[in-house]
């Protein structure tokens, strides 16, 4: 909007340049995209909360900024490799509408879900809301036998055992 502003006072001194123009014209396209072409909420879809993903040694750690979202508006499920964040952000209702300038806030229905380069243990998995932002840790599944890594020696004269090669 204020770059809208801001070209139609500068169309007065620039005239008739090709290249103000086409620059106020692609400033409009991108304001209409960010904008929503004149929907209420900046992005046509609604809300889109912002996501870091960090591996640790023992797996995954997410966090979501989640502003003016409650915590009983959040759903987190795991379905195997994909974790999904939906919920909602409802605006908030005043008594008096019209004296609106500007509403550059956002609102309504979100999802996210993630491809995971492990499917964690649903039991595993904790989550935590506090001032806004949702943590989320994914610790990385347990492996079947990973614990026997061990190779026994046996002494002279006993056979071996396991899957040695026999000759």
């Amino acid at each position: 909007m204020l770059s809208r502003f801001l070209a139609s006072r500068n169309d007065l001194s620039r005239g008739d340049d090709p290249f103000f123009q086409l620059q106020r014209e692609l400033s409009r396209a991108v304001d209409d995209v960010f904008r929503g072409a004149g929907s209420r909420t900046p992005f046509a879809g609604g809300f889109a909360p912002s996501l870091d993903v960090r591996e640790t040694k023992e797996g995954l750690e997410l966090t979501a900024e989640l502003p003016g979202v409650a915590e009983a508006d959040i759903d987190l499920s795991l379905d195997g490799e994909t974790l999904t964040l939906r919920g909602e952000k409802k605006e908030e209702k005043t008594s008096d509408q019209k004296g609106l300038h500007v509403q550059e806030r956002s609102y309504g229905s979100f999802q996210r879900s993630l491809r995971l380069p492990f499917a964690p243990e649903p039991g595993s998995v904790t989550a935590s809301f506090d001032k806004g932002v949702l943590h989320v840790t994914l610790p990385r599944p347990v492996q079947a036998g990973a614990k026997e890594n061990r190779i026994p020696i046996k002494g002279a004269g006993q056979p071996p055992t396991g899957n040695a090669a026999t000759g």
